[in-house]
């Protein structure tokens, strides 16, 4: 009996040790707002291509979709192997453009459409900075870290390139 018993003690422990990383509230909160928050980055980029003439913008709108879609997918799976809903959050989180800046940016166009997107860029990639430093300080998933890492090497690249255009 109690070989049988430390055998199963013994399993589970193996079992436990090989399984995926611990994830924590922190996690899910950073995939739950991570989503909605580029969700909004790539309405803002898909803009772009009819109201700007600015090729560095354009190419800066590109590089956003082709970077942000995909981690728009892996925090889905991570949220359904996790468990845990999407919660659709308002537009409350850190560098979130409010509904009426959404439709300013809409109603722009030219010199003025790409100085709005770029300020208004800028806003959004520091919030998604501030929520990336908040995962690396609170989250245990590995992906998560990881991925929380590349979205401050990456959109701080992107804040400097848009400070930049701005002059």
């Amino acid at each position: 009996m109690k070989k049988s018993l430390i055998g199963a003690v013994v399993g589970m422990l193996v079992l436990s040790a090989c399984g995926s990383p611990a994830n924590t509230a922190a996690d899910v909160e950073f995939a739950q707002g991570m989503v909605p928050h580029h969700e909004q980055a790539l309405d803002m980029a898909k803009l772009v291509p009819s109201r700007s003439g600015n090729n560095e913008v354009r190419e800066l709108a590109q590089r956003i979709e082709k970077a942000q879609g995909p981690e728009i997918s892996r925090m889905n799976e991570w949220l359904d192997r996790w468990g845990a809903k999407q919660e659709h959050q308002g537009h409350d989180m850190a560098g979130m453009m409010s509904d009426d800046d959404m439709a300013e940016l809409e109603k722009s166009s030219g010199a003025e459409f790409d100085r709005l997107w770029l300020e208004m860029m800028i806003k959004h990639h520091e919030g998604a900075v501030e929520m990336a430093r908040t995962e690396l300080a609170e989250g245990q998933d590995e992906g998560a870290r990881k991925l929380a890492q590349e979205i401050i090497d990456g959109q701080q690249k992107e804040i400097a390139e848009m400070k930049a255009l701005l002059g």
